[in-house]
């Protein structure tokens, strides 16, 4: 509880039209300026290589549907690939922590694209990995839904890190899970959706989750949120939607407090230096996992089992990462007993 670090929210724009190399070059930049800053852990907005598709799903032009979804496919990354490599060097060479979310292709099926945030340790090792458990609304037409094996709090260099990905912040469950784990920092990957033509706006939205995720879980909150500007949308050669994204990054304390940001309408990196202690002050008036809890009355049936088609275990690697296929009723039980 007497640990400092400090800490990076990148609040940027991918590289259009939309191209993983590019934006994998970009992402490097941004750790090394970061790191130039004494950060140690950098965290990334949603899908951030190669970019967040919010191309429209119109079926009255089918073949421009069919072939944006397959490029956005193409466009993605596999977990061991050249880019992610890239990445994870300037991460050891910057000796900092990365959350950076990506589009994750898999390399067993074609087919197969998952919203997901990958965690970097400074050794440039990939010590975890989540993937959105349930992509929103229109979403569902790209991305498959993860499953609860990612659904986890890792101890790293920098504390008890976890993380979620835009609507999960409005999941409890999703989040408790992550909370009752004994989370330390949250990473927050958004968006940064356009402010809409009938004058809606979800900038609240971000703002609200944010801290409340913070006021609940008695944790800080890196949110990192995709900042694009007209002019550079405009490059994306995909119509039929508005790449115009505002951003609203920000870093909260374990009060709800900001310490950094909330920042609009522009590319920057957002700073700010934790201080443990904070945590424990804020639980001497509020500890949800601590005193306060009630896991008598209210406990999580939490699954953390693979999501496969078969129900006996194979020897494979659907993701690139280090986990099998294993589903057999033996193997669940297990589980269940370890959980």
């Amino acid at each position: 509880m007497k640990r400092k670090i400090r800490v990076a929210a990148i609040q940027a724009s991918p590289v259009y039209p939309l191209n993983k190399a590019n934006t994998t070059e970009k992402v490097c930049k941004l750790i090394s300026e970061a790191m130039r800053e004494g950060a140690q852990l950098i965290v990334f907005p949603e899908t951030f290589i190669p970019v967040y598709p919010n191309f429209s799903v119109n079926l009255d032009l089918p073949n421009e549907w069919r072939d944006n979804l397959a490029l956005l496919h193409e466009e993605s990354v596999k977990l061991k690939s050249p880019e992610m490599e890239a990445i994870c060097s300037a991460t050891k060479q910057a000796g900092a922590t990365v959350c950076l979310g990506i589009n994750e292709s898999v390399e067993v099926y074609g087919g197969q694209l998952y919203n997901s945030l990958v965690f970097i340790g400074p050794d440039g090792e990939i010590f975890g990995h989540h993937r959105k458990l349930l992509p929103s609304n229109r979403e569902r037409c790209f991305w498959c839904r993860g499953d609860g094996t990612t659904l986890k709090v890792y101890d790293s260099m920098v504390g008890r890190l976890g993380g979620l990905i835009c609507y999960e912040h409005l999941q409890p469950l999703f989040k408790y899970a992550l909370m009752a784990q004994g989370e330390q920092i949250h990473c927050a990957s958004w968006p940064g959706w356009p402010s809409f033509k009938n004058g809606r706006s979800n900038r609240h939205v971000i703002d609200v989750a944010n801290r409340m995720y913070a006021l609940e879980g008695q944790c800080f909150v890196i949110a990192a949120s995709i900042y694009v500007p007209e002019e550079i949308g405009s490059k994306s050669r995909l119509p039929g939607a508005n790449w115009s994204f505002f951003g609203g990054s920000g870093i909260v304390n374990p009060s709800g407090e900001y310490l950094a940001g909330p920042v609009y309408d522009e590319e920057t990196i957002l700073y700010a230096d934790l201080d443990f202690r904070e945590i424990l002050l804020r639980k001497v008036a509020i500890d949800t996992t601590g005193r306060d809890h009630r896991w008598d009355i209210l406990r999580l049936d939490y699954r953390p089992f693979p999501y496969t088609p078969f129900t006996e275990p194979l020897e494979v690697e659907p993701n690139g990462f280090e986990t099998t296929m294993a589903g057999t009723k033996g193997s669940q039980e297990e589980g269940k007993k370890e959980t």
